[in-house]
Formats: structure tokens, sequence, C-alpha cells
């Protein structure tokens, strides 16, 4: 069997993904031009996709066809980008640069910034309802997103974040933030390309699974290229963590314990797909990449 060419498949999806983007996401015209404008600035400045792409995988593993499940992807990517644009607001992370470019306060101001977050979040869930999926099926990825995206997931781990700052916490309280904060809505694209593809709840059950522990891997990963990341692969400046006195993997348990940790976290995802066939290997694959990847 020949090697999965991850680099192919991850490039083809994003393609995929943003055309449909560009599809459904409103142009910049009308009196709301400029909120739009900043939506759509930093909706397509780049970025890996990787929460429509896992959520489009998982639709595939269980053998469904991605084309009624590409609005649910482009709806959590629309999600992600809000959440990016608010944590780098001066009253949160405080950023100046977002993938290679001035961040979205920098350039539209803070006031339009915040809009153009919550504008993105609303549409969001315009597209779920399209791709003419059953009610049923939308109401439950409707449920899985608000949870996911709210006060029990990302937000909520946001909220840790912040409130860690200056704080020494325990390996416990890290985790939970991180499990909140950037594992829910990994998880939750999962979760809902597998309930959209029409997959049963042991199906189900094992991709949510496999993005808990894809989703803390990211996390780790990502802490440690914070410390040790190429700021041109990157798009951002590393040691920005440090800098905040944010409380993260590195910080609390060193740089090879991080690493095991990532690694542990990525040989569990691998168990969790362990009865699917090779519909699967996209998921493995980008599972194997988290440990070697250098932004």
């Amino acid at each position: 069997m020949s090697e999965f060419d991850l680099k192919t498949y991850l490039s083809r999806r994003k393609q995929l993904v943003e055309a449909a983007l560009e599809r459904i996401f409103p142009v910049a015209s009308g009196l709301q031009k400029r909120v739009i404008e900043a939506a759509r600035y930093s909706l397509f400045a780049g970025g890996k996709r990787l929460r429509p792409i896992l959520c489009l995988a998982a639709a595939e593993v269980v053998g469904a066809d991605i084309e009624p499940v590409l609005p649910a992807a482009c709806a959590l990517e629309m999600i992600h980008t809000y959440s990016l644009i608010h944590d780098d607001l001066p009253a949160m992370d405080n950023d100046n640069f977002r993938r290679g470019v001035p961040t979205n306060h920098k350039v539209f101001g803070e006031a339009i910034a915040i809009l153009a977050g919550d504008a993105l979040l609303t549409e969001a869930f315009e597209y779920f309802v399209l791709g003419g999926v059953s009610p049923d099926k939308v109401t439950e990825v409707i449920r899985i997103a608000v949870k996911a995206a709210g006060y029990r997931g990302m937000i909520g781990g946001q909220v840790i974040d912040l409130e860690c700052e200056d704080r020494k916490v325990d390996l416990a309280t890290v985790e939970f933030m991180h499990i909140h904060k950037t594992g829910a809505l990994l998880s939750a694209s999962l979760e809902i390309g597998a309930v959209l593809g029409g997959g049963d709840q042991a199906q189900t059950s094992a991709l949510k699974n496999y993005g808990h522990h894809i989703g803390l891997a990211f996390q780790i990963t990502d802490d440690l290229l914070d410390v040790e990341g190429d700021p041109a692969l990157m798009g951002k400046t590393p040691g920005s963590d440090a800098a905040k006195n944010k409380m993260t993997y590195p910080a609390l348990l060193g740089v090879a314990r991080s690493r095991d940790a990532a690694r542990e976290h990525v040989e569990s995802s691998l168990e969790a797909l362990a009865a699917f066939d090779e519909r699967a290997e996209p998921l493995r694959a980008i599972g194997r990449y988290l440990l070697v990847r250098k932004g």
C-alpha cells in the first residue's frame, strides 16, 4: 500500500472549501459594505481550513458524499474565523499579526473588527441549514455547534485562558482550558461531519473521540511552535505566550514532556479510528502530521 499523500489531499480540500466560501459568502456591497469587507479580509486571509477539512473527512469516513456537507463545513470555518478576530483584539490577546498579515482591528479598527466577528458567527448558522439535509439532522448539528462555540466550549475556554494569565495553574486546568478553547470546535467538526454523513452512534462517538485527542495534540504542538517555531512558516512571531505569561504545556511540563504528551494524544486519536477502513486514512495522516508540523 502506497503512502497517503497528505500534502496533496489538504491542498485540494482547502481549494474546495475556499471555492465554496467564495460562492456562498456575500461580496462587500451596499451600506453594510465595510463590515462585509472586514469579515472577508479575515475569512480569506489564508489558514489551514482544518475544521472544514475534518468535517468533510468525517462525512466520507461514514460513507457519505461531501457535497451536501460543504455548507456546514464553511460555517465551521466562519465560526473559527470569528473567534480569531476577537482573540486578536486589544482587550484579549492584543496581537498585531495573524497569518502573516495585520490583524483585523489593525486594518478596520476595533469596532468594525468586533462587528465583523459577530457577523461571521451569526451568518454561520444560516449555512448549517443549507445542503438539503433533513430537519432532524440540522437540529442536531446546530446543538453540537452551539455547545462547541459557546460558554460550554470555545468561549468558556477563552475565559479560563484570560483568567490564568499571570497565575500558576496545574496541568488539569491547562488541559480543561484547551479541551474547550481549541478542542471543542475541532471535535465538533468531526461530529457534525459524521451526523450529516449519516454515521451511526458508534461511528460518531469514535470520530468525536478522535477529535478530542487531535484537539489536544494540536494545541500542544501549537504551544511548542510558540517556543521554537519559524516565524516565516507560522505567520506570527513566536514567544507571544511567554510574553503574556500564559500558562502553556511547555511552560508547565517543559519541551520534552510536552512532545511526549502530544505523541500520546496522537496515538490515542489513531486508536479511535481502529474500526474504520481506508477511508479514514486522511484522518490518520493528519494525526501523524501534527507531530512534525512546522507552522
